[in-house]
């Protein structure tokens, strides 16, 4: 009989926290399913069978609270499931333990660039990928219209600005000068979201969607075969070092496929691509555990995932 473990979710609450309790109850390697989150108003702790609320983990109490939390109730594994606690490991360069239990999340160098939009478009650069142009916004000038503004930090599309003109450029330079410009790329109905995982023993897998945005995510995906893309899904995570699963998302244009953002967690299409039999959460548990990774089985192309809701009533 296979060694179940009880499996803690940091940030449960969130659309990612709930997809990957989700796949952990339907799993043979979970015992008990614990979770936490700095609230209780979600639908989160109906799918663990226990929630505890912590601090924010920049508060001076986090880790302590955390650690309580791992001691009580016996937690074998760790998965931060909330951005905020990633950025955090990453600067406490907290990777793969922490109170001597294993934490599943990807490696540094993955989190140090994916986690900024500036040093994501130099590293493409400098390995002699596709990327794009990109620089701070309070430090150039330009007139090559649109363009795409957004935070250096952070993911999703909804802190994201197209501007078509120097005016709104001079605006938005003044108020966001911190923040990024990047060229526009083309073809709004070529936007692809990758899953991209590859073991210690340097296997690389990946699973390509087509997607529609829906309020700055995944609503719809369709599953399509894509040498080129596939190909520079390898060559990135080759590049990166990458121990783990990320996310990658780019578009098709006249030059090939350009990557324009790395996510380096698991995203929130992560339940979806469990669904179709690519199952990078569990991969990664069983990789890091050194349990050996279980098969990846061919997925059909054309499957198709649709964004959607469930409810919870207490």
């Amino acid at each position: 009989m296979k060694k179940k473990y009880n499996i803690l979710v940091t940030g449960c609450g969130g659309d990612i926290g709930q997809s990957i309790c989700k796949i952990l109850k339907e799993n043979e390697i979970t015992n008990q399913i614990y979770g936490c989150d700095i609230h209780e108003n979600h639908p989160g702790k109906f799918l663990c069978n226990e929630f505890q609320m912590i601090p924010r983990c920049l508060d001076e109490d986090y880790f302590r609270s955390l650690q309580d939390l791992v001691e009580n109730k016996s937690i074998d594994i760790i998965i931060p499931a909330s951005e905020p606690e990633l950025r955090l490991f990453l600067k406490k360069r907290i990777s793969k333990n922490l109170f001597n239990r294993p934490v599943i999340m990807a490696n540094e160098k993955s989190l140090e660039i994916g986690f900024d939009k500036l040093k994501t478009s130099n590293f493409l650069k400098d390995a002699g990928l596709p990327y794009l142009i990109t620089e701070i916004l309070g430090e150039t000038n330009i007139n090559n219209f649109p363009a795409i503004i957004k935070s250096r930090e952070g993911a999703g599309s909804k802190q994201v600005l197209i501007i078509n003109n120097v005016f709104d450029f001079n605006y938005y330079k003044v108020k966001y000068p911190q923040f990024i410009i990047q060229e526009y790329l083309t073809a709004d109905d070529a936007e692809y979201t990758c899953g991209l995982f590859r073991s210690k023993s340097d296997e690389c897998r990946n699973i390509i969607f087509r997607r529609t945005l829906s309020g700055g995510y995944s609503g719809f995906g369709i599953v399509e075969e894509h040498e080129e893309i596939s190909d520079l899904l390898n060559k990135i995570a080759i590049h990166l070092d990458l121990i783990g699963s990320i996310n990658i998302q780019l578009r098709q244009t006249s030059k090939g496929p350009v990557v324009f953002e790395i996510n380096p967690r698991f995203s929130s299409t992560v339940l979806f691509r469990h669904l179709f039999g690519f199952k990078d959460l569990i991969w990664a548990i069983e990789d890091d555990l050194g349990l050996g990774v279980s098969e990846f089985l061919p997925i059909k192309t054309g499957s198709k995932f649709y964004k959607g809701y469930e409810e919870y009533v207490e």
